[in-house]
């Protein structure tokens, strides 16, 4: 059966369709070709604004093993540039840094600003001389990778090619409109990461659908059951989940964590936990949210990288620290305990008689959405 057919089985309507076969878990070879079909073709996520919190920072990011900076220039804005010195190709920050001045490269100094434009080219014409005829400084600046911060993920799109962010996603922010708030990461306690050995695909395939909880989380599904949710599901946009019963977390003496303002009544008890194609996982209740930036290390390995996020900054409201504590921990446990099952997926994608895995039509419809849509860019990919 060549590749084409495959995929054509992917694409079917989910009561008769097939999951992506194995060669898109394990294969190196595809691995590669979803890096630049889905991964750098489309908006995928390589971090967070808070990493990058006041003008000056910069902090260097590999993404599939392309090296990217993130800075935060004198506007306050978050740029994203190639890491990559415009003279002879040297790195130019290897860590996470504090540029008061100019981004130097350590090779031969030459200078660029925040904004990527190269200030200083020292000796270009020879020594003493700083300028050089033919090298022409507004043509040589930082290769600038396109990018778009949302719920403070950035986000990019390598190849430059996907439409606008806003009409890309456009749907699922008019959907979640009511968060457009300020958000408040809730400190060190609320970032972690998981290093984690399946594909990412898989992480993406757990975390869109509630069929799992019964088995994988009982005590979430003890007060938050199966049939208290319900499947999401848009075609070649997002899908995931969403519950009817988000219960917030009290203290001892029955104090709550402050609501995110001027949300509807859907959200006094609803939560929705949404997969925004490919890479990014992100999750709204009534007074937190959290956001899990997927980074596929390879085809069998995978780091998550999670943050949480409040209504009101820790600085601000010291008193809801235990709170906030507490509700990472929990956070954690859920994550934690999907880890065998991905890990579980990714060894039996080394059976070689499975076929893809059929869908339940009526519970894996958000995974089979997914499926469709990764299957729609690789045949994409494939036709261009």
């Amino acid at each position: 059966m060549n590749k084409h057919s495959v995929l054509s089985s992917v694409l079917s309507d989910v009561n008769t369709a097939n999951g992506l076969p194995n060669e898109h878990y394990i294969d190196p070879v595809v691995f590669a070709e979803e890096k630049r079909s889905v991964l750098f073709a489309n908006w995928s996520g390589i971090g967070f604004g808070k990493d990058v919190p006041e003008v000056g920072d910069a902090r260097p990011i590999d993404f599939l093993g392309m090296p990217l900076l993130v800075v935060r220039d004198r506007d306050g804005e978050i740029g994203v540039f190639q890491n990559t010195c415009r003279h002879r190709g040297m790195i130019l920050v290897d860590e996470p840094k504090k540029i008061s001045g100019a981004i130097r490269c350590p090779y031969h100094s030459w200078c660029y600003d925040l904004k990527g434009k190269l200030r200083a080219t020292p000796h270009v014409g020879g020594p003493g001389q700083n300028k050089h005829d033919d090298v022409d400084p507004s043509d040589l600046g930082l290769i600038r990778v396109r990018s778009y911060v949302w719920r403070d993920v950035i986000f990019v799109n390598i190849d430059g090619q996907a439409p606008e962010f806003e009409q890309a996603h456009g749907h699922l922010m008019a959907r979640w409109a009511e968060f457009e708030q300020p958000i408040f990461h809730g400190g060190a306690l609320s970032s972690f990461k998981l290093e984690v050995k399946t594909n990412w695909k898989l992480a993406v395939e757990n975390f869109c659908e509630s069929y799992h909880l019964p088995w994988v989380h009982p005590g979430l599904n003890s007060y938050s059951r199966l049939e208290d949710h319900y499947n999401i599901e848009e075609r070649d946009l997002y899908s995931g989940q969403g519950t009817i019963v988000y219960r917030q977390l009290t203290d001892d003496v029955g104090s709550k964590m402050p609501d995110f303002q001027g949300l509807g009544e859907k959200w006094d008890q609803g939560a929705e936990y949404i997969a925004v194609y490919p890479n990014v996982l992100l999750g709204v209740q009534r007074d937190h949210s959290f956001a899990i930036v997927l980074e596929p290390v390879d085809q069998e390995h995978t780091v998550e990288h999670i943050e949480l996020y409040y209504a009101a900054g820790e600085q601000e409201t010291p008193e809801f620290d235990e709170l906030r504590s507490l509700n990472a921990q929990l956070w954690k446990t859920v994550f934690e305990e999907d880890i065998f099952v991905v890990e579980g997926m990714q060894k039996g994608r080394h059976g070689t008689l499975f076929d893809g895995g059929r869908f339940s039509p009526v519970m894996d419809g958000p995974t089979h959405n997914f499926h469709h849509w990764v299957a729609s860019q690789v045949e994409k990919g494939r036709s261009s």
